[in-house]
């Protein structure tokens, strides 16, 4: 099970992201942690925009409503999403299909 938790400014959720892969998806989780493949290379910030975009688009919030908490240079991140509840967040990534 993801782990999801809520806080005053919205929630927290986190993400090992997996760099240069052939296309975006969520390919599981791992200790709790969903797992996020994107075709964005690991340099100047394009991983960590493209994380935020790709999940923003599956949750179907602006990009505004997701930014990295921590991890900005690291495959491991902590991402804070505003504006839904746990449940429809874990919802949501954990029915999402390939992209």
């Amino acid at each position: 099970m993801l782990n999801i938790q809520e806080f005053d400014e919205g929630l927290r959720i986190e993400v090992k992201v997996q760099p240069r892969s052939s296309r975006n998806q969520i390919s599981g989780e791992q200790d709790g942690a969903l797992k996020v493949k994107l075709t964005a290379p690991p340099v100047e910030g394009e991983a960590n925009d493209a994380c935020i975009r790709y999940v923003a688009g599956l949750l179907g919030v602006p990009r505004s409503s997701v930014d990295i908490l921590r991890g900005r240079t690291s495959r491991k991140k902590t991402l804070r999403v505003r504006g839904l509840p746990p449940q429809a967040v874990q919802k949501l990534l954990t029915d999402s299909p390939p992209s």
